[in-house]
């Protein structure tokens, strides 16, 4: 395995650690804080995180196989994503803290990753 492979696969173990941490806490304490509209905000980073985070579990299994540079823009793109859009949300509800245009950012880089997955799989060799 390579060495950038080990940092990613830690960076996949966090965001899953994060991503339950804040999934529980949604569910089960926040509202007790906060409105009912902020803890659906939570969830929407949670749901959008959880889907990216397997995305790059997936990414990595292909990547283990099968090398590409492409595969490092993707998760690239992929982790900002996820910090910019889901962080923005969770700073939003929880911290009551406005980040503006950070969260439709997020979704573009997150949309973008999409993209350069197709492209990387298109590029690939057989």
């Amino acid at each position: 395995m390579q060495r950038s492979d080990r940092l990613w696969w830690c960076v996949v173990a966090l965001s899953g650690a994060v991503m339950v941490m804040l999934g529980a806490y949604a569910a089960h304490g926040l509202a007790a804080r906060t409105s009912a509209a902020m803890v659906d905000i939570v969830e929407t980073g949670v749901r959008y995180q959880a889907w990216h985070t397997l995305a790059m579990l997936a990414v990595l299994a292909w990547r283990s196989h099968r090398p590409h540079l492409g595969q490092q823009v993707v998760l690239a793109l992929w982790a900002l994503g996820i910090i910019a859009f889901a962080g923005s949300l969770y700073l939003m509800a929880l911290a009551g803290l406005s980040v503006g245009i950070v969260t439709p950012i997020g979704g573009l880089l997150l949309m973008a990753g999409w993209l350069a997955l197709g492209v990387t799989a298109l590029l690939s060799r057989s």
